[in-house]
């Protein structure tokens, strides 16, 4: 109390010191005190209030105990009083025996009038209800059926009160209802029928379906009816429990079973397909009835049935069953994968148990498999004992039909991008989609074996052509085609190598991927070069006209090869674009070397400036021709068409110099930039300016060949690829 009050005095210390800060609050001391006073009776009536519904719930709690514990004395006298009666009454209780069997045998007796007239009507409703299982009306066949097995059960249970050993009795009333026995199995018999065909009658009679499932559910009430009392008295009557719910699902268990197995409609002998067909409807059947189980059967049952996660069981394992059924039979090559493509594929695809109708209810992560690793396994080797042979065959006949294809005399098909090619890639590679990692690795190590033989092929396919320029009628577009393949099979190595291949196998294909894509790329190289060869076979009376005196004096030769070249470009736009830039790379590059051939074959030699002066300005217009037509065919390619054209203004330099004394400037100018030109270049670019005598001629050589040469880094040569036709340098220099 003592540390209480001191706090209480520190915290008004405080409190006050926080009011009185200022000397002008000393004015309102008297305010100050007023408030707090009101404030400290305020609390104190709360605490008042508090304290009294305190004191008033502890009353009355101390009041209501009070009253139980009077209560708890007289349940407790009551009790007392009423063991005391019933220890005085068990001698009377006994006295009743005879009393108790006379009630016993009361109720038999009423029991008995009461079954008299079903028992006199039996072979009646007996009749009645087989009429009515005739027609089909089965809700109310069982319904008498129910009465009849009610009668008989009845007498049976007083019987077996009166005297449980008197089989004669028993025997007696069983015989009397035998027919009803009868009935029974022709009505399960019905049932079962309708059961069977469950997934028929519920788009065509769903009702019926629904009175089979009401059916099923009485017996089962009844059969927990039966064993509770046999429970109880040790009594149960013949037949029961029937268990119609355990045989409904046998029954539709056996069905799916059979349907599984019945879907085989032709043997090897009769159909190569046969297993592929086999395997598709069993594929449609399973979707189809398992779309129908979960919209419409479903509703037809009780929620407690689960009737549509307990059938995708029974199929899962009809299915498992089929699987290793088929696995274990003599499979053919193709077969194995067509099983195998089956099993571990389309059954967890969007095409069967993935289907997006069927979720969420099936989840195809928790389906287990239909046949085991081990089996995979075995099937796997087997394929891959005859694998190697296969393959070999296959691509050996996969080239053949593509061969036929190039001779065709309609263009090749185009992909959805608009670009030519044939099907060989796709044949190729179809193989492939399903195995697993050890099949891409064989069908890799084949494809270099395979690519050469294509390689091969595609060069006599060019020869064939040379020989006879108008057959194939689409040999150019076929050519297309090839190149465009050598890129669809990249892609396709690459995708499948980044689909089934392990990182940690990579190395050992690195080597095999690398060699086929050189391959793959001659065969891309030599198929192009082969396209320009018919563009410059077309161009070579245009190249002709070049530095003659018909150029000299106005020919339209470039503009016509620039037509022409743009012309046969339009048509390899189907060529797709790691080579289509490559080629036009290389077009480029050749109709500048058949230029500058054109101008060291000497056709023309200026005789004076004014014809120097008016050649060089054509060879510079029709450079930027050239430049303009390459960057309009090389567009979005990203490279520099620019280089190869300064070649041939850097030569119209030469030849447009007026002052003769400035020539072995302009002329070591040029040597600097492409020093791969020769002295035997030197010599005819001289030749064609027309004012260069001998001794100029070989002062100039003898000067360069003395003189540091700087190439450009980036400078690919291209004068190494001109020769020029006439007599050596010292000869002509003699």
């Amino acid at each position: 109390m003592e540390e209480t009050d001191r706090e209480a005095v520190a915290t008004a210390v405080q409190r006050v010191a926080g009011m009185l800060q200022r000397p002008d609050q000393l004015d309102k001391v008297e305010q100050y005190r007023r408030r707090e006073a009101r404030k400290k009776a305020s609390v104190e009536a709360r605490l008042k209030a508090a304290i009294q519904s305190q004191l008033d719930g502890v009353r009355t709690g101390l009041s209501q105990l009070h009253n139980a514990l009077n209560d708890v004395k007289d349940i407790q006298q009551s009790l007392i009083d009423v063991n005391k009666d019933w220890r005085q009454s068990i001698n009377t209780i006994e006295n009743l025996k005879d009393v108790k069997d006379a009630v016993v045998q009361h109720s038999q007796l009423a029991a008995a009038v009461e079954n008299l007239k079903n028992i006199f009507s039996v072979p009646e409703i007996v009749r009645e209800t087989h009429d009515l299982i005739e027609r089909g009306e089965l809700l109310q066949a069982h319904r008498k059926l129910m009465d009849l097995e009610c009668s008989r059960d009845n007498l049976m249970y007083e019987q077996y009160r009166m005297d449980s050993k008197n089989t004669h009795d028993m025997n007696l009333i069983h015989t009397y209802f035998g027919d009803m026995q009868k009935l029974s199995e022709e009505l399960a018999k019905q049932l079962w029928m309708v059961v069977q065909r469950s997934l028929v009658t519920v788009r065509r009679d769903p009702t019926l379906l629904v009175s089979v499932v009401r059916i099923i559910e009485r017996e089962e009430k009844i059969d927990r009816r039966m064993l509770d009392r046999k429970k109880q008295t040790g009594f149960i009557p013949p037949g029961r429990p029937k268990k119609w719910k355990e045989k409904m699902f046998n029954i539709l268990e056996r069905t799916v079973s059979t349907r599984i197995e019945g879907t085989q409609a032709d043997t090897r002998e009769s159909d190569k397909m046969w297993l592929v067909r086999h395997l598709e409807i069993i594929r449609k059947y399973v979707l189809d009835d398992l779309l129908v189980a979960k919209t419409l059967l479903d509703q037809c049952f009780p929620p407690h049935y689960d009737i549509f996660n307990r059938l995708l069981n029974m199929y899962h394992q009809a299915l498992a069953t089929r699987m290793q059924e088929l696995a274990a039979e003599d499979l053919e090559a193709n077969e194995i994968v067509s099983l195998l493509t089956w099993v571990l594929n389309t059954y967890t695809s969007a095409e069967m148990m993935g289907n997006s109708e069927l979720s969420p209810e099936v989840d195809v992560n928790s389906l287990d498999a239909l046949i085991s690793q081990n089996v995979v396994d075995q099937l796997l080797n087997k394929y891959m004992s005859t694998l190697t042979s296969n393959i070999i065959g296959w691509l050996r006949k996969a080239l053949e039909t593509d061969k036929k294809d190039w001779i065709k005399e309609t263009e090749p098909e185009a992909d959805q991008d608009g670009y030519y090619q044939t099907t060989l890639p796709a044949i190729v590679f179809q193989i492939n989609e399903d195995l697993k990692t050890k099949v891409l690795i064989l069908c890799l190590q084949q494809m270099n074996s395979f690519l050469t033989r294509y390689k091969d092929e595609a060069q006599l396919y060019k020869e064939d052509h040379l020989r006879n320029r108008q057959y194939p009628q689409c040999y150019v577009q076929y050519m297309i085609a090839v190149i465009n393949n050598c890129q669809t099979f990249k892609e396709s190595i690459i995708s499948l190598k980044r689909k089934y291949l392990k990182s940690d196998m990579e190395d050992t294909l690195s080597i095999s991927h690398a060699n086929m894509d050189a391959t793959l790329d001659i065969i891309a190289k030599e198929g192009y070069s082969s396209l320009l060869d018919e563009v410059f076979m077309d161009l070579e009376p245009h190249l002709n006209e070049l530095m003659t005196k018909k150029w000299l004096m106005g020919s339209n030769a470039v503009g016509t090869i620039c037509v022409t070249v743009e012309d046969y470009f339009n048509d390899f736009a189907k060529i797709k674009k790691p080579y289509k830039k490559t080629m036009t790379l290389e077009a480029h590059r050749r109709v500048v070397v058949e230029y500058i051939r054109a101008i060291m074959l000497k056709r023309i030699s200026f005789k004076n400036a004014e014809e120097r002066k008016e050649g060089a300005e054509r060879m510079i217009k029709e450079a930027e021709q050239f430049r303009f037509l390459f960057k309009k065919l090389a567009a979005g390619s990203g490279e520099d068409t620019e280089g190869l054209c300064d070649i041939i203004e850097a030569i119209a330099e030469v030849i447009k110099l007026t002052d003769p004394s400035l020539l072995y400037l302009e002329v070591s100018t040029l040597v600097s930039k492409y020093p791969d030109i020769r002295d035997d270049h030197i010599a005819a670019l001289l030749t064609v300016r027309g004012d260069a005598s001998r001794d100029m001629k070989q002062t100039i050589i003898e000067t360069l060949d003395q003189g540091p040469s700087q190439p450009n880094p980036n400078y690919v040569p291209i004068f190494k690829e001109i020769t020029v036709p006439t007599l050596t340098v010292p000869k002509l220099l003699k």
